[in-house]
């Protein structure tokens, strides 16, 4: 497929700002996104382990792993909707015939997840005193784990065959028999998928370095517990960040021909060096691990590590679909919409950072608590901020549809 035809199959209505906007977003969500996603499977392996084991350690860190698990889908979900529609938006030519290509997929991918997180909550449901008490259905919690990696694999294949527009009339007419049925996966990269999901070892453990550190104050909590928290964080840290390269390597080995050299840019080397320091950290900085800085700095390493990674996925996607087929993302054409521009930064930061930090500090301040955890009259102020902002918010946006309606 010319680079004309890909350039037919663009939205007539341009878009609403300039495209580089759009590619910072998408990175930087997809990163949020991913880094939300490799909590969410580190966290999912941690509670089988533990569920499975009679150790009381593991089986304590196991229920703490659970509620983490379960907020960190609802966050991952949230956070997937934005670098989604950002590729709908300058590379919809891409990103609409992959759906189409494997369309019972894309529709079967709400289901699965669907399926996969009832299922994370009824593993919560029957087992919230795992720490204490035998473990009830833990095969529904392997089940949930194996449809969430169903559902990444399902996105790794649509993101991954919108690189190949070579290929789609292969796909959609073999041998000229025309195959609509949206029904096949037809391309893939196990070495790119593993290396993503190999990526979840090495942020659970800046994840369980933070959560020690967070629990480190309480008085209820056992100091031989805080200490095996720290050997499992580091073991998990290395083997991880071994892992994360191996399936790298293999990835940057089966790029196409003519993106052999990319596995030797900068980019692919800024990432490979940031993922063996977050490796090795924990064993470097030894006991300072207990300092604040470093017992929540290990997962702020890991979370700079996956923003670099997603960078150099971007640029890759780009080396391929301008390098190979022509297609220049950044001149879409622009009919700038200031008024949903500004919406949008306006919600993204003032609302949702409002929202967010009221979160964040309710649920900072009740892990520190002891007992019942009362917000002070400061947070709660904060809280009721938060809800008036939402609902003036939402009013908004049906006044405005209206409006739009009636015009």
């Amino acid at each position: 497929m010319n680079a004309e035809m890909l350039y037919a199959l663009r939205d007539v209505a341009g878009v609403p700002s300039h495209p580089v906007t759009f590619l910072i977003l998408g990175v930087l969500t997809f990163a949020l996104h991913i880094l939300a996603v490799q909590v969410m499977l580190g966290a999912s392996g941690l509670v089988i382990w533990g569920a499975l084991s009679k150790a009381a350690y593991q089986r304590q860190l196991a229920q703490a792993m659970l509620g983490v698990a379960k907020i960190a889908v609802s966050v991952a979900v949230v956070l997937g909707v934005a670098p989604l529609l950002f590729v709908q938006v300058i590379y919809d030519p891409f990103w609409y015939t992959s759906n189409v290509l494997s369309a019972w997929w894309v529709i079967g991918f709400i289901v699965i997840l669907t399926v996969a997180y009832l299922l994370m909550y009824f593993f919560y449901a029957k087992n919230h005193h795992l720490g204490t008490q035998k473990t009830i259905c833990p095969g529904s919690m392997i089940l949930s784990l194996a449809l969430m990696l169903v559902v990444g694999f399902i996105m790794h294949v649509l993101t991954y065959q919108m690189l190949s527009p070579d290929q789609w009339m292969q796909w959609y007419a073999p041998n000229g028999e025309i195959d609509a049925s949206g029904r096949k996966l037809h391309d893939y990269n196990l070495w790119r998928f593993g290396f993503f999901i190999s990526l979840s070892v090495l942020v659970i453990s800046g994840w369980l370095f933070a959560y020690r550190h967070y629990i480190s104050h309480r008085t209820d909590v056992d100091n031989g517990y805080l200490q095996w928290l720290k050997g499992l964080a580091t073991v998990l840290s290395l083997a991880g960040g071994i892992v994360a390269l191996a399936f790298g390597i293999g990835w940057m080995a089966t790029l196409p021909d003519s993106q052999a050299g990319f596995g030797f840019s900068p980019w692919v080397g800024l990432a490979a060096v940031l993922i063996s320091l977050t490796a090795v950290m924990p064993k470097l900085i030894g006991s300072r691990v207990n300092a604040p800085l470093f017992g929540y700095g290990l997962f702020g390493l890991a979370a700079i590590t996956v923003i670099v990674v997603a960078i150099a996925r971007e640029v890759l996607r780009w080396n391929i679909l301008f390098g190979d087929f022509g297609y220049n993302a950044l001149d879409y054409p622009v009919n700038m919409d200031w008024y949903s521009t500004l919406l949008f930064f306006g919600t993204f930061v003032i609302i949702g950072g409002l929202v967010l930090s009221y979160f964040l500090t309710v649920a900072w301040q009740a892990g520190q608590t002891e007992g019942v955890y009362t917000p002070s009259p400061a947070v709660t102020r904060l809280g009721n901020l938060s809800i008036l902002l939402i609902t003036l918010w939402i009013i908004h946006f049906f006044v405005l549809g209206l409006w739009v309606w009636l015009r």
